[in-house]
Parts: structure tokens; C-alpha cells; sequence
């Protein structure tokens, strides 16, 4: 079962059918919170930034038929921070906490083992 159908079905003048295209392509340069007017009630939906589209053509029994469609989930998608590995760290004795911020664990690793080197050299 569908959460919600909106279906509308009228003949238009070119005119109108540009006009009902002009606000759709508004409300999806806005994105967020948007109203169409849509005789004869508003309708009210989110959209988010990215959505997926189809476009479809058919010919046949001497029509064309034209068809969008655009998807996107109804629950928001919640992109999870990403964590390094500094950020999870306990700071020990004798290190310096602040100059590993923002690195990962594998160029901590390459700074550590490169002092060794140099250290080394006559």
C-alpha cells in the first residue's frame, strides 16, 4: 500500500501545462520545503538535494505520451560522520595531541618510522 497517491487528470492548454512544469522546476531549484499550486489544492513536499529521475516516451495508437518521474526516499538519508583515528584516541604521556589532529593512523605511522630513519643517519 502506497503512503500517499496525488493523482490529477485534466486537459491543459500548452500555456497551462508550461506553467505547471515552470513551478515544478522551481520547486526542485529549491528543494527543501516546497508548495506546488495544483488547481485545486496546494501540495506540499520535501525534496532533498539528490533524486533520481526517469524519462520515458511511447508512441502509439495515435498519441504520444510523455512521461517524468522523479524518486527520492521519504525519510531523510543521514550520512554518518566519519571518524579518524586521532579522534578516538586517548592522548598518553609525552605525546603531543594537537599535532596529530586531523591525521589517520597510517601518516602518523610514516612520520614516526621516518624520524627513526633520520635518527639513524650519521
Amino acid at each position: 500500500m502506497k503512503d500517499l497517491k496525488f493523482e490529477q487528470k485534466r486537459s491543459l492548454s500548452r500555456f497551462e501545462a508550461a506553467d505547471q512544469l515552470t513551478a515544478l522546476a522551481a520547486a526542485l531549484r529549491e528543494g527543501g520545503d516546497v508548495e506546488l499550486e495544483l488547481s485545486p489544492g496546494t501540495l506540499s513536499l520535501r525534496i532533498p538535494d539528490d533524486l533520481r529521475s526517469e524519462m520515458e516516451v511511447e508512441i502509439g495508437d495515435g498519441e504520444i505520451e510523455l512521461e517524468i518521474e522523479f524518486k527520492w526516499p521519504t525519510a531523510p538519508t543521514r550520512k554518518t560522520p566519519s571518524r579518524t583515528v586521532a579522534a578516538t584516541e586517548k592522548p598518553t604521556e609525552g605525546k603531543d595531541v594537537s599535532a596529530g589532529s586531523g591525521r589517520s593512523s597510517t601518516g602518523a605511522s610514516r612520520s614516526k618510522s621516518a624520524k627513526r630513519s633520520a635518527s639513524k643517519t650519521p
